[in-house]
């Protein structure tokens, strides 16, 4: 990944990267950000740091093409209490929980590729075990619990019958 790519924000609203010298656009922003770099925007004017509103407004116009950010409860609930209980969420909870979700997913599309590789090269040797005495109905019913079908090896021995009452 680059160094942070800084953006800055004139008056009239439009960004100009000072990398590529060209002004962007916020769906640029987007695709910087989600090619993997780190933008940092600095106000022209007072030379301040508005990386945070500016990518608040990326994902309030992602969430408007979209019409939804947060389930209305959601929102009400945050409107209700106030932002220190947002900012407090945000600082100690979300950032975590959004990494944690990204890590088991990443783990779970592992494991699930490899379960279907597995399907895959049972689906090569399946036909391989057609052949010959051993077919696939004998095969399954090596996993199948008996249900009063013994065969005469299954049957048994006069040691292990039960007693009867004489």
């Amino acid at each position: 990944m680059d160094d942070k790519i800084i953006l800055k924000k004139y008056s009239n609203r439009r960004l100009y990267d000072t990398r590529n010298s060209c002004y962007v656009t916020l769906e640029d922003v987007t695709g910087l950000i989600k090619s993997g770099n780190q933008v940092e925007i600095i106000d022209a004017a007072t030379k301040e740091d508005v990386t945070a509103l500016i990518l608040t407004q990326v994902i309030l116009e992602e969430a408007r093409k979209k019409n939804i950010l947060l389930p209305v409860p959601v929102l009400h609930l945050i409107i209700q209490h106030g932002d220190g209980v947002l900012s407090d969420f945000f600082d100690k909870y979300f950032q975590k929980t959004i990494q944690n979700y990204l890590e088991y997913k990443k783990a779970f599309d592992d494991q699930f590729s490899k379960w279907l590789e597995v399907g895959t090269d049972m689906g090569k040797v399946m036909p391989n075990m057609m052949e010959g005495p051993a077919t696939m109905q004998s095969f399954m019913q090596m996993f199948m619990p008996s249900q009063g079908n013994t065969s005469e090896n299954e049957k048994p021995t006069e040691t292990e019958k039960k007693p009867t009452d004489q």
